[in-house]
């Protein structure tokens, strides 16, 4: 008998790492975590995901659509991580081969805050 084995799919609150290439102006490049935003079912039956890039980019110390979510891991260790509020975005998740971050899901508070910003910026509710 052949056991299948789960599916991840990246779901609401969750870090993931996607790569933002190609880019145009201001827009992230490369691979980066990126806090999902849109749900499990979403995610999965259109194979996109919604949500907001991090970066540790210092200059975002400054930056009023950022939100500082601590410290990052690996190689950017000591380093601020940042949620850039002001930059949502969709991604094919499956086509740009996302995979979960180490991190994994962001917690309800930080989240909450992310939301409320997110909000102040595009003012659906």
């Amino acid at each position: 008998m052949v056991r299948k084995t789960a599916q991840w799919l990246p779901d609401r609150q969750d870090i993931i790492w996607i790569d933002c290439s190609p880019q145009s102006g201001q827009e992230m490049r490369d691979i980066h975590p990126f806090l999902v935003l849109s749900p499990k079912s979403f995610n999965d039956k259109t194979s996109l995901v919604i949500g907001l890039p991090m970066t540790t980019a210092e200059y975002n110390a400054d930056n009023p659509f950022a939100i500082s979510v601590g410290t990052a891991s690996g190689k950017k260790l000591n380093k601020i991580s940042y949620v850039l509020c002001h930059q949502p975005k969709s991604f094919d998740w499956r086509s740009r081969r996302a995979k979960p971050h180490p991190l994994g899901a962001m917690n309800d508070a930080l989240f909450s805050q992310v939301c409320e910003r997110l909000n102040q910026i595009i003012q659906l509710t």
